[in-house]
């Protein structure tokens, strides 16, 4: 066995790397770039090396660099992580030339499975059903609207040597393939260096269903079931689970068979995943076969009990696999959900900053439930604007299903993320959605169920009153308090009413309140009443309690003139008046916000790439105005109505920060 490992990656996965290894007895090495010196990947390798700026293309991707700090502490082997080197088979034969092992597949299987265009052929020949599509190189624009027209619309335009979601777009008439091309061809240049560009049909209703292949250089290899992945935005993944609530075992079974097939057909070891796109019918078609580590294996190793990362570290050494397919079993339900630093009020668009705030939930592993957490940062930690935005991968299992979806509702209430804007709100809202919960899902189910973006949940009645009766509870507690000055007789306190008129936004409820000693009644108009208790103090954020015995977390703060109240996907302004104040305070005119209407603001920090008009234009309504780069991803930013451009203030290459003036109109 390896005594020494080196990690050529970052962030979260960089860390899950080094805790299996850790459990083996094995050393850690970490990279880092300028942007990462106090990242938590440094802070839990036993060694770290510096290795460039912090653009990527200048550190975490140039192979040289990679080599010199394995030279310099003496690594015996790579593990690559996913994104970055971890499918460039150049890496692998530089690792193979200087006598260090790669722990993942050979560079013949990266060759054939990372090159799209090449795996469809292969799989086609393996007898893997297939999408029906153009495999081969497309010249330019005209040429993809000549062939998405031939295989009829709605395409898929997607990078030959993509992944994660960079270099794909959907088209579905001619001006959106022409699109599509340029920005596909684009991204794909500047994330993996290669902007070869390859079309297929897009499957309707579909769901993307993949299975876990773990092969070894003895000849074995298994499948682990599956995983859906059928929660996305814009093709990256945001809530997985496992197994597949849509699968019947005949179905998992014969796309079990079919990946390893595939993955011998290529000589594959290690771990590995073949990727399928899976209709109403339960018909399934290959897309893609990734050959590392997925961003999602937590969900397959909580039902299997399978350590992948030891398993790919184990076969790299020579190992055989100590498990056979008789043994995969399924055990109990998992849930991902992936925390990213993105602003779901912001139509999702990427936040950077200091986390002030980063107090994920306790982890658990028992019989009836666990919880885990897989994250490369820390309170106080810097999200910047050159990497990945996941901050964390959140999961839950338990026996069944619906078990695993509500003790990921409570995890993800008792998550604390202050600083950056953050999904949390819509993974919560994810969580309790009746189509989710159903199972009846498909890639389509952010666009549709959320085609305006997302603005909150709108939560039901019984829970507003719930969250009512907690409001007041903690307002009588901090007014409590206020009255409690020092040296005072208590029969000098001012004494505190008991009716209230408690508005959530919109909302207002009248409520009595009867104080008992830790605890609250608290009597609606309508006759509603709860009995509620908390040991919440003024300052904290998460607001524990408890309504009629069930418990109800809230994350709660002190804003100027109101409570800020956040559950379950609201966001809530609460107000606790008292019947007089009330009166008042409907008489106050609300503050209206400034009119940038005549204004393209940045909507996020980013890059511009290219401003694509010029003063005195006349625009119409969806023309592309600019483009920003921001986290990888590039953004066209589109005229909302007919207008003229009167002032452009930012210029291709100016580094903008949120709500920064790009442009004006009249």
């Amino acid at each position: 066995m390896f005594k020494k490992i080196l990690i050529a990656n970052r962030g979260e996965i960089a860390c899950r790397v080094i805790k299996s290894a850790r459990k083996m007895g094995i050393k850690t090495v970490a990279v880092y770039s300028d942007a990462d010196a106090e990242a938590l990947h440094v802070k839990m390798a036993d060694e770290a090396v510096h290795i460039g700026p912090p653009p990527a293309n200048q550190s975490y991707i140039v192979i040289d660099k990679i080599l010199d700090a394995i030279k310099q502490t003496g690594a015996e082997a790579v593990h690559p992580g996913y994104g970055f080197l971890s499918e460039r088979a150049e890496f692998a034969e530089a690792l193979s030339k200087l006598g260090v092992a790669f722990i993942g597949p050979p560079v013949g299987a990266i060759e054939a499975m990372g090159d799209k265009i090449t795996s469809k052929k292969l799989a086609a020949e393996a007898g893997v059903s297939t999408v029906p599509g153009y495999m081969g190189l497309i010249d330019d624009a005209e040429h993809a609207v000549k062939i998405a027209s031939e295989i009829g619309y709605p395409v898929m335009i997607k990078a030959s040597a993509g992944g994660g979601g960079k270099g794909m777009r959907i088209a579905w008439n001619d001006e959106e393939a022409r699109e599509g091309f340029e920005r596909s061809k684009s991204e794909a240049a500047s994330s993996f260096g290669d902007d070869r560009i390859f079309i297929e049909k897009f499957v309707t209703q579909p769901r993307h269903i993949e299975i876990q292949v773990l092969g070894d250089t003895h000849g074995n290899c298994i499948y682990l079931n599956e995983r859906e992945c059928s929660i996305q935005r814009r093709n990256q993944k945001v809530i997985e689970e496992a197994p597949s609530p849509f699968l019947d075992a005949e179905t998992r079974k014969a796309m079990g068979e079919q990946a390893v097939a595939l993955a011998k057909a290529v000589d594959y070891c290690s771990a590995g995943t073949v990727e399928f796109i899976v209709d109403g019918e339960r018909n399934f078609y290959f897309l893609e076969m990734n050959t590392r580590l997925q961003v999602e294996h937590p969900v397959t190793e909580l039902i299997t009990g399978v350590d992948l990362v030891e398993q790919m570290i184990r076969v790299a050494a020579g190992e055989p696999l100590s498990i056979t397919q008789s043994e995969v079993g399924i055990n109990g339900w998992a849930i991902e959900s992936r925390l990213y630093a993105e602003d779901p009020y912001r139509n999702f668009l990427p936040s950077i900053g200091r986390l002030t705030r980063y107090r994920p939930p306790e982890e658990v592993a028992a019989d009836a439930i666990a919880v885990r957490n897989d994250t490369g940062v820390f309170e106080g930690g810097e999200i910047s604007m050159y990497y990945d935005p996941m901050i964390a991968k959140l999961c839950t299992w338990a026996p069944d299903r619906a078990s695993a979806i509500e003790a990921m509702r409570n995890a993800l209430d008792g998550f604390e993320v202050e600083g950056i804007g953050h999904n949390l709100p819509f993974l919560s809202a994810v969580m309790d959605h009746p189509r989710f919960i159903s199972g009846e899902i498909t890639t389509a189910f952010i666009a549709e169920e959320y085609p305006e973006g997302f603005g909150g949940a709108a939560l039901p009645l019984d829970t507003m009153k719930r969250l009512a009766a907690l409001a007041v509870r903690l307002h009588v507690m901090t007014e409590e308090r206020a009255t409690q000055i020092s040296g005072a007789m208590a029969n000098h306190r001012r004494a505190l009413g008991r009716d209230w008129v408690v508005r959530l936004d919109n909302t207002e409820f009248k409520v009595s309140v009867d104080q008992n000693p830790g605890e609250s009644d608290v009597l609606f108009e309508d006759g509603t009443s709860f009995q509620v208790a908390s040991d919440w103090l003024p300052g904290q954020i998460l607001a524990r309690g408890e309504i009629d015995g069930e418990a109800l977390i809230a994350k709660v703060q002190s804003m100027p003139g109101y409570m800020r109240m956040r559950h379950r996907g609201a966001d809530l302004k609460v107000r606790v008046y008292s019947p007089r104040h009330a009166e008042l305070a409907a008489l106050m005119h609300e503050k209206l916000p400034p009119d940038t209407s005549k204004m393209l603001l940045c909507p996020m920090p980013g890059l511009v790439v290219s401003i694509n008009v010029k003063e005195g234009d006349e625009v119409f309504d969806g023309q592309s105005l600019c483009t920003v780069e921001a986290m990888k991803m590039e953004n066209v930013l589109r005229a909302e109505r007919k207008a003229v451009v009167t002032k452009i203030i930012a210029k291709a290459g100016d580094s903008l920060a949120v709500d920064e003036i790009i442009m004006e109109f009249e």
